[in-house]
């Protein structure tokens, strides 16, 4: 499904719409500054960051993530839950939106695996536009965003499938943020 895609997010700038683990998603790689400006103009997002998809923790470790804040959330990896954890790095401003956090997600989908070891992490949002549907098929999401991304993935209906479980820890205690697709154990 995935052929050939990560040579067109390699591209400088390139924004694609792609079928994630959860829902279809709009993608740039989280590393390329042009690509998330992009998509935080064509998602329409100010101070509202998206989710970082990654492969591993090493990846977003690399991206500049501290590997304690991850390594204190692994338990919900890989698998449908964004974890929010705190993101101060002024270089990675462009990525949080001034939010100091972001949230992440190492996804069990083994044909999006292999995209992200290729592509490094990439930054998602629901491939809709605010307060609208998100887009079950590749045919709904080009209908929101039409030639304005570069690519389309199509990976069949997905009405049957929801957005991940975003939480955050405070405290010791887990905040869900939004249920989704993911079962968090109180």
């Amino acid at each position: 499904m995935f052929v050939d895609i990560s040579q067109k997010l390699q591209k400088s700038g390139a924004v694609g719409v792609i079928p994630t683990d959860t829902v279809y998603g709009v993608v740039a790689r989280a590393e390329d500054t042009k690509a998330v400006e992009r998509l935080y103009k064509l998602k329409h997002r100010n101070h509202k960051p998206g989710t970082i998809i990654a492969a591993s923790i090493d990846q977003l470790e690399a991206l500049g993530l501290k590997r304690r804040y991850l390594t204190a959330v692994q338990q919900f990896w890989p698998g449908p839950v964004s974890v929010i954890i705190p993101s101060g790095d002024p270089a990675l401003a462009y990525l949080h939106q001034g939010k100091q956090s972001l949230a992440v997600r190492i996804p069990k989908h083994p044909e999006l695996q292999t995209l992200l070891e290729q592509t490094g992490p990439l930054l998602t949002s629901s491939a809709n536009h605010p307060s609208e549907a998100t887009a079950v098929t590749v045919k709904q999401a080009k209908a929101y965003f039409g030639d304005e991304v570069d690519f389309y993935v199509d990976g069949g209906d997905l009405s049957d499938h929801q957005p991940s479980t975003i939480i955050r820890i405070v405290d010791d205690a887990i905040e869900v943020i939004r249920q989704g697709a993911g079962t968090i154990e109180s």
